[in-house]
């Protein structure tokens, strides 16, 4: 089956396997994916990730982030801007996700970045995820 959305798919198993208590998961792996992951790990969601290599497309092996609880770091994974429906923001459109406590993934002119930063350079983009 051909996925036509990598992004939500990935964040779906992300989802999935946080709920279900598991240490890692495994995602396909594209550049888009790799910068997404990059972002939540430097923004404490995920402790680490790292590419491996099938002799295919590859994977990328994500890192779940808990409490001494056990409950996971990330509460909540959403993607907003889809292929039959894009959602772009202007600079002095963007929103607080969560009033500060999630962020949002935007795709800008000058890469992959969180809400706060694209605010401080005053740039908008295409919003493709919320994480919380």
């Amino acid at each position: 089956m051909t996925v036509t959305d990598t992004i939500a798919d990935a964040l779906t198993i992300i989802r999935n396997g946080a709920l279900a208590g598991k240490e890692a998961v495994e995602i396909k792996k594209s550049s888009l994916c790799e910068n997404i992951m990059g972002i939540l790990k430097r923004e404490g969601f995920i402790e680490n990730h790292k590419t491996i290599d099938d002799n295919k497309q590859g994977l990328i092996k994500v890192y779940l982030k808990y409490d001494k609880d056990k409950s996971s770091a990330l509460t909540g994974l959403k993607r907003i801007s889809k292929p039959g429906l894009r959602v772009y923001v202007a600079k002095k459109e963007i929103k607080r996700v969560y009033g500060g406590i999630g962020i949002a993934i935007i795709s800008t002119s000058q890469g992959l970045m969180t809400d706060k930063e694209a605010r401080e350079k005053s740039i908008g983009g295409e919003i493709l995820c919320q994480a919380w």
